[in-house]
């Protein structure tokens, strides 16, 4: 079940608890196939396959992650300050042109949500990616690493090497 069925969700038949009783087989027949509603008095129980209720779960969990992250990038890019003891700090290591290619990758891959069944271990990866680049533009060690002055050691030449 894709993002955006969710919105199918209850669309669904609505069964009574006196008939889940009487034919448990058959409704849980139709819960294959498509969400079903029990209902019980004035309560509404939704019955779903496991899969379903794990991509609902994770859709939710996933979209907090995306929405926190480009909060915060939006922020940053309106110049509030937002320290690396925040759990997406680590966007303050970019500058502005940088954020917006943050944004742009991160919006593009959210709109794949519905049409790919990898989106959200792309939004991962991509996440992921950026948080480690800016792991290296904060260290220390990495900038003097890539300032430091090197000892170029000139190449020998190929032919030079064939004539020994």
């Amino acid at each position: 079940m894709t993002l955006g069925n969710f919105g199918n969700i209850y669309s669904d038949e609505l069964i009574t608890a006196t008939e889940l009783n009487r034919q448990p087989g058959r409704v849980l027949d139709k819960a294959l196939e498509r969400p079903v509603t029990i209902t019980r008095n004035d309560q509404s129980f939704a019955l779903l396959r496991r899969e379903e209720v794990n991509s609902l779960v994770k859709a939710a969990t996933q979209s907090k992650a995306v929405f926190e992250t480009l909060t915060v990038a939006f922020s940053l890019l309106l110049g509030e300050k937002i320290g690396f003891e925040h759990p997406y700090g680590w966007l303050s290591a970019f500058e502005s042109d940088d954020l917006q290619e943050f944004i742009k990758e991160l919006t593009e891959a959210f709109r794949l949500i519905d049409s790919s069944t990898t989106a959200w271990e792309m939004i991962d990866a991509l996440i992921h990616e950026w948080h480690e680049s800016a792991i290296a533009i904060a260290s220390p060690e990495l900038a003097a690493a890539f300032s430091a002055e090197t000892d170029e050691v000139p190449l020998t030449k190929p032919s030079a090497l064939s004539a020994v």
